[in-house]
């Protein structure tokens, strides 16, 4: 059980095409129209509102479903369909279907819809193995030369002692599968490391999640989360954004989904950017293409950057992430459904957008109790008021409307209010000046998000 480490090789891409189909079936595939008018966003929390908001900004979009959505998906020309996904794209019949959340990809749900005629956005099942299995994203980027930080694979607790000691500090502990973004401890001891092992081994903590564990070398430095528009050769590649996921300001507490981001991330140089699209994101489609699991969707790279400046992949996920979605949505100007189409045709047309010169930051509000226990019901007002300040939208992520009508709480991450600016520090500013119009019971948030970042630019 020898640990894992990257090595260097030469990255190389070829041209890929790809179709287009009206959603009658798989044997109705044909050109595609020259606009995307109607589309249906899959998914119900605050990465689907902002994506299904920006779709429905884009030239020729007549009309943008969200099944199942929230309270904030049926507002300003959004509308919401239930049920099955296979049933609603039936009834609905879009020109485009984005697929929003990782359980959703991971389970194949793009391969079932393609098969039944449907232009559909996102990675097949066995390139959503990037995401859905945490050793099988570790495995591929050592045999394509993508730099990440040295692991060891745990199948059983009789494993667990020899390979704990392999590593000089306590690793971070992972558990493979899919958990909701909360399978990842840092743990700061060795007896920590163990316990948290343990109970992902043993199917307490996360059930068949768990079963397979990642102890990976811990490292130090930035994280950044990095996204890719893919058609399975190419990709466009978004700016930069940093997270803050610890619930807790000054980064303390346990990791949430994340309580906010900012964007462009200062840290993130031209230089920086050069090197992670030739040694990973092209590195990733090349080796997908070459093993027959070409890449086509949003491909999420969540990288740290050390104090050296060298940048290491910690994981790929294969969607949008939540909340990095909130500001990418406010970063990119121009016909971004065009964009998300051609990928799913496997034709990229990057010049469909351009990158704004602006910068955007989202502050998550939470409910009371999150992240061990949300708790929902609660009443929230404001957000009018929010929302007509200029350079300000305000997304819905667990909302809903209780039996009289008002707008509730409805899960742990409830509100996102993003605000653009000139630069972080106004955006920032315009952010937390919306957010102190709205109110509900017991309402979290951070107030230092972009705090960081800001600072690091002063400093420079």
């Amino acid at each position: 059980m020898k640990p894992r480490n990257a090595l260097g090789v030469k990255a190389l891409s070829a041209a890929f095409a790809g179709h287009w189909g009206l959603g009658q079936g798989a044997s109705d595939v044909l050109r595609a129209p020259p606009m995307t008018k109607r589309i249906l966003v899959l998914g119900s929390g605050g990465r689907e509102h902002a994506l299904a908001s920006r779709l429905l900004d884009c030239p020729g979009v007549e009309a943008v479903v969200v099944s199942p959505g929230n309270a904030g998906t049926t507002l300003a020309g959004l509308s919401n369909l239930k049920g099955d996904p296979l049933q609603v794209a039936r009834e609905f019949v879009p020109d485009l279907i984005v697929v929003g959340p990782d359980a959703l990809v991971c389970d194949g749900l793009v391969d079932r819809l393609s098969e039944a005629g449907f232009l559909t956005y996102g990675p097949s099942a066995k390139a959503a193995r990037l995401e859905g299995s945490k050793a099988f994203m570790k495995a591929f980027a050592t045999r394509w030369g993508i730099r990440t930080a040295r692991y060891v694979e745990v199948t059983g607790h009789e494993q667990l002692s020899e390979a704990l000691a392999q590593f000089v500090e306590p690793p971070v502990v992972k558990a493979s599968g899919l958990c909701a973004g909360k399978g990842v401890i840092v743990a700061e001891s060795f007896d920590e490391a163990r316990a948290a092992a343990l109970q992902m081994l043993s199917g307490d903590a996360f059930g068949e999640a768990g079963k397979v564990v990642v102890l990976e070398e811990r490292l130090y430095g930035a994280e950044v989360s990095v996204h890719a528009i893919c058609d399975g050769t190419r990709a466009l590649v978004l700016p930069a954004i940093s997270d803050h996921k610890r619930i807790g300001e000054g980064d303390v507490g346990p990791n949430t989904g994340g309580m906010g981001t900012v964007g462009p991330a200062p840290i993130y140089t031209p230089e920086l950017a050069r090197r992670v699209h030739s040694e990973m994101i092209e590195r990733v489609l090349y080796g997908m293409q070459q093993e027959g699991t070409p890449f086509k969707g949003t491909m999420f790279a969540g990288l740290m950057i050390q104090p050296s400046g060298e940048p290491i992949l910690l994981e790929i996920n294969v969607r949008f992430g939540d909340p990095e979605t909130q500001v990418l949505m406010n970063l990119v100007d121009g016909d971004f459904a065009k964009l998300l189409a051609s990928a799913a045709r496997g034709k990229l047309e990057s010049e469909a957008v351009t990158i704004a010169e602006r910068a955007g930051v989202c502050v998550v509000l939470a409910s009371a109790g999150y992240p061990a226990a949300p708790r929902t019901g609660d009443v929230i007002s404001g957000l009018e008021a929010a929302s007509e300040l200029d350079s300000v939208r305000v997304y819905h992520a667990g909302t809903s409307r209780d039996p009289a009508g008002a707008l509730v709480t409805a899960g742990g991450r409830v509100l996102g209010i993003v605000a653009t600016g000139a630069s972080l520090a106004a955006a920032r500013e315009r952010a937390y000046e919306a957010c102190a119009l709205v109110r509900f019971e017991g309402m979290q948030l951070r107030r230092d998000i972009g705090q960081k970042q800001i600072d690091a630019l002063v400093g420079r």
